[in-house]
């Protein structure tokens, strides 16, 4: 039989203080007061009983530790695994993007260098036609015709202010024509509009519905 303090028997049986005081009020553990002080009795079964459960508890805790660590292990190396697996199709899709791109740019290239020889040929043409050759009559014949048709449309084209001014329509009047013109100079092809200003043909257009 061992007489024991309160802590030297905690760390006899590997527990806490208050795991001896709780033992002693349940009476699984004895113990005696000695000049005051509290002392718990051990027998010598119990110490070695103690020893084992503290070893064992240790054993276990350290078999527990060692497999959490191999877990973890386990883990990091499917992670690490998946890290590179990830890493590996980036690379992959980053050079087909560039590959892509750069498919693309050489298609682009491709289609102005064709147009570039396109208009270059048709510039070409056009030159030799000009330089080389004699007008061609019948496109002499046809500007000619252009340019008569021209100067007949600009004969009869009437500013739209004159025009008014000549009625001598009142200002509220005049005002709410030409809102009609502005209204209509988009979608109506008798609404006439050059640099800014509006014109009409009473010749060939009939403008009763604008009140003139």
């Amino acid at each position: 039989m061992t007489k024991l303090t309160i802590p030297d028997a905690a760390d006899k049986l590997g527990v806490s203080k208050e795991a001896i005081h709780n033992r002693i009020r349940r009476g699984s553990l004895q113990s005696v007061i000695e000049d005051g002080v509290k002392l718990v009795i051990l027998s010598e079964h119990k110490s070695a009983q103690a020893k084992t459960a503290n070893t064992n508890g240790k054993k276990t805790a350290s078999f527990a530790d060692e497999r959490y660590y191999k877990l973890l292990e386990e883990q990091n190396a499917k992670l690490q695994q998946k890290v590179e697996t990830l890493e590996s199709e980036t690379r992959s899709l980053r050079d087909q993007k560039e590959q892509m791109l750069l498919q693309e740019r050489e298609k682009i290239e491709q289609i102005y260098k064709e147009k570039d020889e396109q208009l270059k040929n048709i510039i070409n043409a056009i030159s030799s036609k000009f330089i080389l050759n004699a007008p061609d009559e019948s496109f002499e014949a046809e500007i000619e015709h252009i340019q008569k048709e021209d100067l007949a449309e600009e004969k009869r084209l009437v500013s739209l202010s004159k025009y008014l001014k000549s009625k001598d329509f009142s200002k509220k009047k005049r005002l709410k024509i030409k809102e009609k013109f502005k209204a209509r100079e988009k979608e109506d092809p008798r609404v006439i509009e050059i640099d800014k200003k509006y014109y009409i043909d009473l010749q060939k257009y009939d403008y009763s519905d604008f009140s003139l």
